[in-house]
C-alpha cells in the first residue's frame, strides 16, 4: 500500500473528483451545469493519465455491454419492487432523488449519454480503478474504487444514492477488470440508465 499513497496522479485526480462533486450538488438549479462541466474535466484527466484499454471486438462489447447493462436494471428493479412489497422508509428516498436529479430536459439527456456516462466510466473505472490494481489484488482493487466512486455521491445526502453507487461501482467493476473493455462498461451503464430514466423509471 506504500506506493498507492505516493501515486500522486491517483490521489491528485480522487482530490479533484471530490472538490468537483461537491460542488455539483450543492444547488438543484444548476447541477447538470456543474455536473457536465465536472466530467468533461475528468474525462480529460482520465485519458492524459491513463490509457483507454478496449480488448474486444465491436459485436462482443455491444453484446456484453447491453446484457449486463439490462441484468444490472433488473437487479435494481426488483430491489426497488422489494422496498415497495415491505414498506420501507427507503421509498421516499428514492422518490426525491428522481425529483431532484432526473433528467428533465432533452439537453439533459444528451449529456447524460454522451459525456456524463462515459466520463464516469473513464474516471473511475478506466483511471481509478486501472491505477488501484497496480498496487492492490484484484478484488480490493475493485473494492476500494468501488467504494471511493460511492463516496463522491454522499455529497448528494441522500445516502441510498451513495449505496446504489456501490452496488453499481462493484458490478462495472467486476466487468472492466473481466474484459477490459472501456467501451463496454459505458455500454452496459448507457442501457441501466436509459432503463432507469426513459424506458422504465421507478417514478
Amino acid at each position: 500500500m506504500k506506493k498507492l499513497t505516493t501515486d500522486f496522479r491517483l490521489i491528485i485526480g480522487l482530490v479533484l473528483a471530490h472538490v468537483l462533486m461537491y460542488f455539483t450538488f450543492q444547488d438543484k438549479a444548476v447541477f447538470w451545469y456543474i455536473f457536465t462541466a465536472s466530467l468533461l474535466f475528468l474525462i480529460s484527466y482520465s485519458i492524459l493519465n491513463e490509457e483507454v484499454e478496449d480488448q474486444l471486438p465491436f459485436f462482443s462489447y455491444l453484446m456484453y455491454g447491453v446484457t449486463s447493462g439490462f441484468i444490472l436494471f433488473g437487479l435494481f428493479w426488483l430491489g426497488n419492487n422489494l422496498i415497495e412489497l415491505l414498506n420501507l422508509p427507503f421509498t421516499k428516498e428514492i422518490a426525491k432523488l428522481y425529483g431532484r436529479y432526473s433528467p428533465t430536459m432533452l439537453w439533459h439527456y444528451i449529456v447524460l449519454l454522451l459525456i456524463i456516462i462515459p466520463g464516469e466510466e473513464l474516471f473511475w473505472r478506466g483511471f481509478v480503478q486501472k491505477r488501484m490494481l497496480n498496487y492492490t489484488r484484484i478484488p480490493m482493487g475493485i473494492l476500494l474504487s468501488s467504494l471511493l466512486y460511492a463516496s463522491v455521491h454522499l455529497y448528494s445526502t441522500h445516502w441510498i444514492l451513495a449505496f446504489a453507487a456501490l452496488i453499481a461501482g462493484l458490478y462495472w467493476g467486476f466487468l472492466y477488470a473481466w474484459k477490459k473493455s472501456m467501451p463496454l462498461v459505458i455500454v452496459s451503464h448507457l442501457i441501466f440508465d436509459l432503463f432507469l430514466f426513459v424506458i422504465l423509471p421507478f417514478y
